[in-house]
């Protein structure tokens, strides 16, 4: 008992470092590819590991340097199979085994370094089968040590093995990359990492709160390391127990029950609420940078879940997580939940920058629970048909019904947790159009312009669209904004030219339609002054028309009125060929 008082304490990540392959966590895939390769004896000279900090790659590289050098009583053989030590596995475990050599690429960058490597190659090992060169962080190596090490990596003595492990595989040049065996570490799954944390602390009797658990596995990332030493820390700051109440103060975190009922407050517009909520939380302790990352991780949980339902099984969530995110995930839209993270990810930044962090969380909660309160534009002509601001047979456009993908009506009602609809309304079928609705194969459908082979020019819009079929910008812009057509019959056309159009583009117009036709046009210039438009003025004309006809429209003049300082951006005029002929609406009926 005295022993255990005066020996130094040993922390969880070293005390349970993996020592074989049974015991490495959540990387089955490079055991599983390893092991078919000793037992195939396919074992190469090199290999290089990669991955995030703490997902196991120094402790599989010593793994390996076991595997390697396995010598028992049998003989010497490599294999996987290390859950009895060997005549050299105790020495390697230690880090002190003179054939095994470690050594650290951050402090040891030089060719220098690298040329003791290159001169100790030439001499077998000392005791264990293989000499084993491990690498740590190579990608620091400079330029120069690398190419010193390109000869003897791709033909080493057959007796000597090479492990590099690194965090950033892109520095790697790929001289070395195309010599190694490349194995990525993947992060650890969260139940695999949970279970993992269950097993140990079950080891060092420890109590534990399963949120408690759930926060530690979420803030390590997918990292054992990280995840130990939290689970090391959360231990001491718990004084022998892991409760939810201590690892929140730990990680500085918000109770995540009340990082939801704040969302809620939000999406409904509940400032004030929302308000007191944070400062209630800022006065526990909480940071209100942090608690800003809460609600778009949140955020983010709710939006995921929408898209994917299966993301609510996270084992990582919290009860309050998973049944709370699927019941916003089914009544918010997706429009509400985009515009939140959009807001809160620059109020991040903003805290960030701010010179008081808690007056920066706080407008940024107020300019999310405004908007809120921003109707969408179907909202909006529903509320002013609704309120008579739009005059009786004002031939308001009826908006198609939106998809499952914009989660319905969006706007106040929605982020005020409403029930979003997820069918659109049945539409009665007005008695005047039964032929037209009945065949909607009537409507008229584009076709091609261009033909396989040589193309047939009719008109002069035929022969725009040809231009922009074959992609010829420099005809295509000349025909629209340089010239304007006077007549055009098959094999000849007259254009007249506008002021400071090149002449030169005639000649290629007519071999451009002898290419395109396989006949020949002849294409002259009008003697006449030039009238009229072209046909890019002539649309620049029509689309100034219809913005002026759209400023009178008394569905505009009702937005207008309703939003201040709202601006006409952009009017589209729909081709004439693709409105289908249908009958007039029933309201043009009684206008007499």
């Amino acid at each position: 008992m005295a022993e255990n008082q005066t020996s130094p304490y040993l922390v969880l990540a070293r005390k349970y470092r993996p020592r074989d392959f049974s015991t490495l966590v959540g990387q089955d895939a490079m055991v599983q590819t390893l092991g078919n390769a000793f037992a195939q004896n396919r074992i190469h000279h090199a290999f290089i590991l990669t991955g995030v900090r703490g997902v196991g790659k120094t402790t599989t590289a010593r793994i390996l340097a076991r595997a390697f050098n396995y010598e028992d009583e049998t003989g010497r053989h490599p294999t996987l199979d290390l859950e009895t030590e060997g005549m050299h596995c105790r020495a390697i475990i230690e880090g002190r085994h003179v054939d095994v050599v470690e050594m650290d690429a951050a402090s040891n960058t030089g060719i220098g370094d690298i040329r003791e490597i290159i001169d100790s190659v030439k001499y077998g090992p000392v005791s264990a089968p293989y000499k084993v060169y491990v690498i740590d962080e190579v990608h620091m190596l400079s330029t120069a040590a690398f190419n010193g090490l390109l000869k003897t990596l791709e033909e080493p003595p057959p007796y000597v093995k090479f492990i590099f492990a690194t965090t950033e595989i892109r520095k790697v040049p790929i001289t070395i990359l195309s010599r190694c065996q490349r194995f990525d570490l993947r992060r650890i799954p969260a139940e695999v990492m949970s279970d993992y944390l269950e097993k140990i602390l079950g080891q060092e009797g420890i109590g534990f709160e399963p949120d408690a658990l759930a926060m530690i596995v979420r803030a390590g990332e997918g990292s054992a390391r990280d995840s130990l030493s939290l689970l090391d820390q959360a231990i001491a700051h718990g004084n022998g127990t892991v409760t939810a109440a201590t690892v929140k103060a730990m990680l500085g975190l918000g109770d995540r029950a009340r990082i939801i009922d704040l969302f809620e407050d939000l999406m409904g517009g509940r400032i004030a609420e929302a308000l007191t909520a944070l400062r209630e939380l800022y006065d526990l302790g909480a940071d209100p940078q942090t608690l800003l990352a809460d609600l778009a991780e949140f955020t983010h949980l709710v939006t995921r879940i929408k898209v994917v339902p299966a993301a609510a099984d996270d084992a990582s969530l919290t009860p309050d997580e998973r049944t709370r995110g699927r019941d916003l995930a089914n009544r918010l839209p997706m429009r509400a939940l985009t515009r939140a993270w959009q807001i809160l990810f620059k109020g991040n930044e903003e805290a960030a920058r701010a010179g008081n962090a808690l007056q920066a969380a706080e407008m940024t909660l107020i300019r999310l629970a405004y908007a809120a309160d921003l109707p969408s534009p179907d909202e909006v002509i529903t509320k002013l048909t609704q309120q008579g601001t739009l005059p009786s047979g004002s031939g308001a456009p009826q908006l198609p019904p939106r998809g499952p993908s914009g989660g319905g009506s969006g706007g106040a009602s929605a982020m005020r947790l409403e029930a979003v609809q997820t069918a659109p309304a049945p539409v009665e079928v007005p008695a005047s159009r039964p032929q037209a609705m009945a065949q909607p194969q009537a409507v008229a459908q584009p076709q091609p312009v261009v033909q396989p082979a040589l193309a047939t020019v009719t008109s002069y819009k035929d022969l725009i669209a040809l231009a922009q079929a074959k992609r010829d910008v420099l005809v295509k812009l000349a025909l629209e904004s340089s010239m304007r057509p006077v007549s055009f019959e098959q094999g000849r056309i007259e254009v007249a030219l506008s002021d400071g159009a090149d002449p030169g583009i005639i000649a290629t117009l007519s071999a451009r339609l002898q290419t395109w036709t396989g006949q020949r046009w002849l294409v002259m210039v009008s003697t006449k002054a030039p009238e009229g438009f072209t046909i890019r003025q002539e649309a620049e004309q029509k689309k100034q028309a219809a913005t002026e006809a759209a400023h009178d429209d008394p569905l505009v003049k009702a937005i207008m009125e309703t939003f201040p300082g709202a601006k006409l951006v952009n009017v589209t005029v729909r081709e004439e060929a693709a409105v289908p002929d249908l009958p007039p609406p029933p309201f043009e009926e009684d206008d007499e």
